[in-house]
């Protein structure tokens, strides 16, 4: 890993949170703790993940929630130290399983990919290679990781295949990615990082690009998988809605840090931050006064990560903004039970209720 000084020296030496409603020392299987990754641009440093912390627990699967450049993606490259150049993880660590992952010779480190922790990329049509079936892909991440011979990888991606319930998975099995649906590739891509049974997989946006139904079956897939195969699940999305089917805990992310987090019930129904409130008031409901409920939407757009200004950077779309906001570093809060928020008025009973 390429380490720069980084470029926060301003900030306080130990912004760490642990964020996850769920896990005891003994159960946590991934850690990461104030990780920093920086893309140096000729218009100056972008500061696209900031002393980001969290922790995974055996059997939970934790939401990173955010809008787009949020930080959410860039934190699972970081973890699997895939950041693209020109970025570079400056600082942090993420431990798993008592090594920090940050530190691990790059051989080591691609054991560690797709064997122990897997990934699922957004699209999983441009992750795909078009010139090979998509059992020779599935094939060929199970010789690599599992040392089987050509034969038998062939024969338990097959396996894979019909586990993800893809009909007649010998025929698809020889097939080209685009000769598959959307939902079939994304499958496919499920198939492949459950080949050789990590013990965390990191989710990136898996549903964004399909329709509500095939939606609803990777989700409902997903969660059969996760219990069928005992795995931790790092779960990326914009999508509430997501959060509340599959999640056990949240953390929400806005210019690049970690603003809030907590059990996703206690997100959902006592929220302390007020970026999580507007997101969750722009929410469509189905309910009996649907007609009289009116969505709220969030002013403003997401700050540049260049020469960010002191205090939250939620401050100028924030409805309670005080002079404080702009201040200085904001302190992350314990407001309950494992529930932290990074606001300054997050133990004030000034939220708007949730209808």
């Amino acid at each position: 890993m390429n380490q720069q000084p980084s470029p926060a020296q301003t900030h306080a030496p130990d912004d760490r949170v642990t964020h996850s409603g769920l896990e005891t020392p003994d159960s946590v299987l991934l850690s990461v703790n104030n990780l920093e990754t920086c893309f140096y641009t000729r218009a100056g440093v972008v500061r696209a993940v900031d002393k980001v912390s969290f922790a995974l627990s055996a059997g939970q699967t934790l939401s990173l929630v955010g809008e787009s450049g949020s930080g959410k993606s860039i934190t699972a490259l970081s973890i699997l130290r895939l950041v693209p150049p020109p970025g570079r993880i400056v600082a942090g660590e993420v431990m798993f399983e008592g090594k920090n992952l940050l530190q691990l010779p790059s051989n080591q480190m691609r054991q560690v990919r797709g064997r122990q922790i897997a990934m699922i990329f957004q699209d999983p049509m441009s992750s795909l290679n078009p010139v090979y079936t998509v059992g020779e892909q599935i094939a060929e991440a199970i010789r690599l990781h599992q040392g089987l011979p050509k034969k038998a990888a062939f024969q338990k991606a097959i396996e894979m295949l019909h586990r993800v319930r893809i009909p007649e998975p010998a025929r698809r099995a020889v097939d080209y990615p685009h000769q598959l649906s959307g939902g079939m590739r994304q499958r496919v891509m499920i198939a492949m990082a459950l080949s050789c049974n990590p013990r965390v997989l990191i989710a990136d946006e898996p549903t964004t690009a399909l329709d509500v139904t095939i939606q609803a079956e990777i989700l409902n897939l997903l969660a059969r998988l996760k219990e069928e195969f005992r795995i931790a699940m790092l779960l990326i999305t914009h999508d509430l809605g997501v959060v509340a089917e599959v999640a056990d805990s949240v953390a929400v992310m806005y210019a690049g840090q970690v603003v809030e987090d907590a059990p996703v019930q206690e997100i959902f129904d006592r929220p302390r931050h007020p970026y999580t409130e507007g997101l969750l008031q722009s929410i469509p409901r189905l309910s009996e006064d649907e007609g009289r409920h009116r969505l709220l939407a969030i002013e403003g757009a997401v700050p540049g990560l260049i020469d960010i200004p002191p205090g939250c950077r939620f401050a100028v779309r924030c409805p309670y903004r005080k002079q404080e906001c702009t201040a200085g570093d904001i302190p992350v809060l314990q407001t309950g039970t494992n529930h932290h928020s990074r606001c300054i008025i997050a133990k004030e009973a000034v939220w708007r209720p949730n209808p």
